[in-house]
C-alpha cells in the first residue's frame, strides 16, 4: 500500500481575499505538497505530514484541519508551550510577497526526539522534504534528520527534495550550500525551481542544473521555471515540458502543487513526462486560487483532465 510523509512546517497562513478582507488558513511548502498529493492519491493511501505542534488552540486546528482531509500526524510531538509559525500573503497584482512570524514555531524542534522521528519516517513509499525544512532547524536537528531520511532511503523509501532556497532563512549562502548539498546526497527524485538554483549555485541555465544534481547521482531531476517550460532528466533522457498558460490571481504554492501532483502521478504508476503534464496542471489551477491550497475537486479535476 502507498504510504507517503513529508517532512516540514506547517504555518497559519492570512491570504488576501478581495479588498481589505483576509482569510486564515494553515499551508506551508511541503504541507502544500502533501495536500496535493492526498488529493490526488488513492483513497487508501496514507499520507501524513512530519512536524511539531504546539499546544494551543491554533495547533489544535491545525491537526484538526488535517484530520479532517485525511493527513495524519504520524509520530510528530506535541510540544507544551509552543506555537505555530505565521505568515501573510502581500498581493501586487498576482505576485505575491511574504511577511513572516515564525522564530519560535514549533516546527523548529520536529527532529528533537530521533526515536519518533524515525517511526514517522518507517516504512513509506516516498518520503518528501525541502530546503525549507533544512533552514528552519539549528545544526544538530538538521543532522539527526538527514541521519533519519538516509535510514529510511535504505530500507527502501524513495527520497524527494526541493531545495527550495530561501535566503532569509539562511545564516548565509555557505551554510545553505553545504546542507542542501548533504540533502542531494540522500535524494533520489530532486524537483528544484531554475531562480533559486541560480541564486544559490549560480546556475547559467537549467541544463547546469541538471548537470550538477546528475552529477550527484541523482536520477531523476525536474527543474522548474514558474510560467516557463520545466526541464526533466530521467536517467540521463532529457525533455522539456511546456507550462500551462492561465489567468493567474495569485501564485502561492504553484510550484509546493505541481511537487505533489508530479509525485502522485509517479506513485501511480505513470511516466515522467506525463507526470511533469499532468504537474503542470495542477499548478495552473492552484494560481486561479487565493492562498496556496485549492479544493481537492479542482486538483483532481485538473490533474485527470
Amino acid at each position: 500500500m502507498t504510504s507517503v510523509a513529508c517532512i516540514g512546517e506547517c504555518m497559519i497562513e492570512l491570504s488576501a481575499t478581495v479588498g481589505d478582507n483576509w482569510k486564515l488558513g494553515f499551508a506551508g511548502d511541503t504541507f502544500n505538497a502533501i495536500w496535493a498529493l492526498r488529493a490526488l492519491l488513492d483513497p487508501t493511501a496514507t499520507t501524513d505530514f512530519v512536524t511539531a505542534f504546539g499546544d494551543d488552540t491554533f495547533s489544535e486546528q491545525q491537526i484538526s484541519f488535517m484530520r479532517e482531509a485525511g493527513i495524519g500526524t504520524a509520530s510528530s510531538p506535541i510540544l507544551p508551550g509552543a506555537r505555530p509559525g505565521l505568515y501573510a500573503i502581500t498581493l501586487t497584482g498576482a505576485e505575491r510577497s511574504f511577511t513572516y512570524w515564525r522564530s519560535h514555531s514549533a516546527a523548529r524542534r520536529l527532529a528533537d526526539n530521533p526515536d519518533d522521528l524515525g517511526k514517522s519516517l518507517r516504512n513509506r513509499s516516498m518520503i518528501y522534504f525541502s530546503g525549507i525544512t533544512l533552514a528552519v532547524l539549528d545544526e544538530q536537528n538538521r543532522r539527526t534528520l538527514l541521519e533519519a531520511i538516509a535510514t529510511a532511503r535504505l530500507s527502501g523509501s524513495r527520497i524527494a527534495f526541493d531545495p527550495n532556497y530561501r535566503q532569509r532563512l539562511w545564516p548565509d549562502r555557505f551554510t545553505a550550500r553545504n546542507a542542501i548539498g548533504e540533502a542531494l546526497a540522500v535524494t533520489d527524485v530532486a524537483l528544484p525551481t531554475f531562480p533559486d538554483e541560480r541564486d544559490l549555485f549560480d546556475d547559467n541555465s537549467q541544463e547546469a542544473t541538471i548537470e550538477r544534481f546528475a552529477q550527484v547521482g541523482i536520477p531523476e531531476i525536474i527543474v522548474k521555471n514558474g510560467a516557463e517550460p520545466c526541464l526533466l532528466s530521467h536517467y540521463g533522457e532529457t525533455t522539456s515540458i511546456d507550462a500551462i498558460s492561465v489567468s493567474a490571481v495569485d501564485t502561492t504554492g504553484a510550484g509546493d502543487a505541481f511537487n505533489g501532483a508530479y509525485l502522485a502521478a509517479r506513485l501511480h504508476g505513470l511516466d515522467p513526462a506525463v507526470s511533469a503534464r499532468r504537474a503542470h496542471r495542477v499548478a495552473a489551477r492552484v494560481v486561479q486560487t487565493y492562498g496556496a491550497l485549492a479544493p481537492f475537486e479542482a486538483l483532481r479535476t485538473a490533474f485527470e483532465s
